[in-house]
């Protein structure tokens, strides 16, 4: 059975040992790592920069086999009224196996039931098919807004999707 918790320094290389190639560190952080490959040590320094923040909840998901996958969730703004889920990832090995959708589930639970959020949002770029359709499985829908990001030499594109509280939607 899946569960989430906080996250753990120690689940940082786990989590790094995932990326195991550029392609999959930039749909993963967009660029928000310096330098690829991302290691635990500067895992643990960009969520170190966060650590005395109210406002940013990285998360862990494992089972009796160990850690599975992992997201962050965050209020991007004072409001805390929607919640922002990135640096999406699981396994490389359990992937294809609804490890993403149980975790997104549990997150989603957590994002509405303990940080009481009216909305949840989150990027995909467009070429990543496979998150792309296990975020829709959870609900989530385009808003239709697309964000351009510079990576590599290349314009990728990241469609915004969102999910709203169950008893808001038609708001």
């Amino acid at each position: 059975m899946l569960r989430l918790r906080p996250y753990k320094p120690c689940d940082a290389e786990a989590i790094t040992s995932w990326i195991k190639d550029e392609t999959t560190f930039y749909r993963w952080s967009a660029g928000k790592y310096e330098k690829y490959p991302v290691t635990a040590e500067d895992m643990n320094a960009f969520y170190d920069a966060n650590a005395f923040s109210d406002s940013f909840f990285e998360m862990t998901a494992f089972d009796e086999n160990g850690v599975a996958g992992h997201l962050i969730m965050r209020f991007p703004d004072e409001n805390k009224k929607m919640v922002r889920f990135g640096f999406i990832i699981v396994d490389d090995g359990r992937r294809g196996k609804g490890y993403g959708r149980q975790m997104l589930q549990l997150a989603i639970k957590y994002a509405f039931e303990i940080l009481m959020a009216d909305r949840i949002t989150l990027g995909v770029f467009e070429d990543n098919i496979p998150a792309y359709r296990c975020y829709q499985s959870v609900g989530f829908q385009e808003t239709g807004r697309i964000e351009r990001y510079r990576i590599a030499g290349e314009e990728w594109k990241c469609k915004e999707l969102e999910l709203l509280r169950p008893d808001r939607c038609g708001e």
